[in-house]
């Protein structure tokens, strides 16, 4: 009875959080419910779909669909952002991770920090309609290109997750999902359409103001009450399992180890962390014949593409992530 009494209650506080996810002012992350529930009412969680997505035609397991915590737009997207003057953005560290992404002659810091609590942000840059996303689970950055073969697309997100990595959806009558690293659309009317990738650097706030002193940066003033100083996944990356099942696996590299994946056409390769020994530098690597010039941030276990060629493209995530959607991918080695 007293045992009863006690998850009843729990999951009633499972219920007021969600509940609440959607308020300007919650902090809602993937680890919320998982934090204050036991292993039986963490599974209901992972199990929760929200009612409102078609799953009946899908490119991807619906069995392996799985509901992350938070319900749909539970972690709010932000669609056109407030930016402020690289002088102005003194809530940022030098060595504070961002995503930079310049483009047609105008550049732009995406923080992490507020990344972490948003997972997509919807802008304009230099006339190009982004979408710049971050998975926490998996650590994993790719910015889109808005402009899909069915219009451009303005993407929220779900509440789902696939291989333990966000599923977007699209902002239209049909919600069509779209997987972040699988790179395209697995339902409805967006089923099989790619998404274009748009170069990037995952670097850190001192590195890229130096190579873009006229940079601007996405303002904490998004009309949300967050610390944006805190991260709520930082026990997560220390700890080496995984919250959300994802598979296949590999165990030659570490399943949080930091990976940049590098492919052009249909030829891949990561080039690990560990690949520089815990010391700042870069590597030449080669795919489909094209030459890529990775960076590694020893300070930051941070790495970056340099330099590539017109046909290549990036994203950079941790090796399980990568792996469990691209497990022909080789690995770069000395």
């Amino acid at each position: 009875m007293a045992r009863s009494i006690f998850v009843g209650s729990i999951l009633l506080l499972a219920a007021v959080s969600i509940a609440v996810w959607t308020n300007r002012g919650a902090e809602p992350t993937r680890l919320n419910d998982s934090d204050r529930l036991g292993p039986s009412q963490v599974t209901q969680v992972q199990q929760r779909q929200p009612p409102s997505f078609d799953l009946r035609d899908l490119s991807i397991p619906a069995a392996e669909i799985r509901g992350g915590g938070p319900p749909k737009d539970g972690i709010p997207a932000i669609t056109s952002p407030q930016t402020v003057a690289a002088a102005e953005a003194r809530f940022l560290k030098a060595n504070d991770r961002v995503v930079g992404v310049a483009r047609n002659g105008q550049a732009r810091a995406y923080p992490i920090s507020i990344l972490t609590q948003h997972e997509i942000v919807n802008d304009k840059l230099g006339d190009t309609p982004i979408a710049v996303t971050y998975c926490p689970l998996c650590d994993s950055v790719i910015v889109f290109d808005r402009t899909t073969d069915i219009g451009v697309k303005e993407f929220g997100v779900s509440g789902l997750l696939y291989n333990s990595n966000v599923l977007m959806y699209d902002r239209s009558e049909k919600e069509s999902l779209w997987s972040q690293m699988k790179m395209e659309g697995v339902s409805g009317p967006a089923k099989g359409i790619k998404l274009r990738t748009l170069p990037m650097e995952l670097t850190t706030w001192n590195s890229w103001q130096a190579k873009h002193p006229e940079t601007d940066v996405m303002s904490t003033e998004l009309g949300f009450q967050r610390d944006y100083r805190r991260n709520p996944y930082t026990s997560y990356f220390k700890q080496p399992g995984l919250m959300f099942p994802a598979v296949p696996q590999n165990a030659s590299l570490p399943l949080k180890e930091r990976v940049i994946a590098v492919w052009a056409g249909t030829d891949s390769i990561v080039v690990p962390a560990s690949y520089f020994r815990g010391k700042s530098g870069t590597a030449s690597v080669a795919v489909n014949g094209e030459q890529v010039e990775v960076a590694y941030d020893a300070s930051t276990d941070s790495l970056r593409v340099n330099a590539a060629g017109e046909g290549v493209q990036w994203a950079n995530s941790f090796w399980f992530a990568w792996y469990a959607f691209h497990p022909s991918t080789k690995i770069f080695q000395k």
